[in-house]
């Protein structure tokens, strides 16, 4: 399974060898072993690089888990060290692991300095076992019932604007006003990027004009301090800007639903130590960070 995985992750028999140590050869043959000993292929060899078969990548996902539980519990058994160490790799939305993680990543670095941690930021959300990822912190509701979850916060979406913009062009009071309104708009392939709001119980899209659109939402938010517009963003992003009066919300009376910002991890398996650490450690400081009210909550 090692060799196997090692080969994966290299893109190629050679490379694995060279990160095992070891002659092309004896990699070639364990590799051809394993297949022999499962009767079935897991490796399809281009010139180019490896690529696994569809039996290749179920098997390398469950080997990955199996050689981590294995080399937990003999660490345990042979009593190796009672405190959590090993690489440790979570996943966020980028923005949010910008606000609230990275600096909460090193404090955890320095209470627990025999762990190393990757964090993978994006606006998409990778498959944990696939992608061999530890946590992730998901802003939505959870589709994936094999995943265990733990909610820190909620995320409202909130249209505001600078209080020099709103001088210039008064605050929208109703939907159809936004409509009027110049607009920072924020594209990316989350569902946030949808003006979605809520009347009489009922969603409904409404978006200003986009005088400005960006795919990067600290820039949006930017755009919005300097007067460009109209932004809608997830609450968290915002939530300094709001406090301090650099940004003032709009239509929170048509604000839809918050969603559950949530600490996940895959539920297959024994947890090991290192993931337990974290969301330990973790979960506690993370609502303190999100619990402070969403705008429309402060507002009434």
């Amino acid at each position: 399974m090692s060799v196997l995985i090692a080969a994966v992750e290299e893109g190629s028999l050679s490379a694995g060898a060279r990160r095992l140590n070891s002659p092309v050869a004896t990699v070639s043959r364990k590799v051809s072993d394993l297949e022999g000993l499962l009767g079935t292929r897991l490796l399809v060899r281009t010139s180019r690089r490896l690529e696994l078969t569809e039996a290749g990548r179920d098997y390398i996902e469950a080997a990955r888990r199996i050689l981590e539980q294995v080399g937990e519990a003999e660490r345990a058994a042979a009593g190796e060290y009672n405190e959590p160490r090993g690489d440790l790799v979570v996943t966020a939305a980028t923005d949010f692991g910008r606000r609230h993680l990275r600096p909460l990543a090193t404090e955890f670095l320095a209470a627990h300095p025999k762990i190393n941690l990757r964090l993978v930021l994006g606006d998409q959300s990778l498959n944990l076992v696939e992608e061999h990822v530890h946590v992730a912190i998901r802003v939505g509701h959870l589709a994936d019932s094999s995943l265990l979850a733990s909610r820190v916060g909620w995320a409202g979406l909130v249209a505001c604007a600078s209080p020099a913009y709103l001088a210039r062009r008064p605050a929208p009071r109703t939907l159809d006003e936004l409509r009027e309104h110049d607009g920072v708009t924020f594209r990316s392939l989350t569902p946030f990027r949808i003006w979605t709001f809520e009347r009489d119980g009922a969603p409904l899209v409404v978006e200003p004009r986009p005088r400005l659109v960006v795919n990067d939402m600290a820039l949006a938010v930017q755009a919005a301090l300097d007067g460009a517009g109209i932004v809608r963003a997830i609450s968290y992003n915002v939530a300094d800007e709001i406090a301090s009066g650099a940004l003032v919300p709009v239509l929170q009376a048509f604000a839809p639903k918050p969603t559950p910002i949530s600490l996940v991890h895959p539920g297959v398996g024994l947890v090991p130590l290192k993931v337990r650490a974290f969301l330990t450690w973790m979960t506690p400081r993370l609502r303190e960070r999100l619990d402070r009210p969403l705008p429309h909550e402060a507002a009434g």
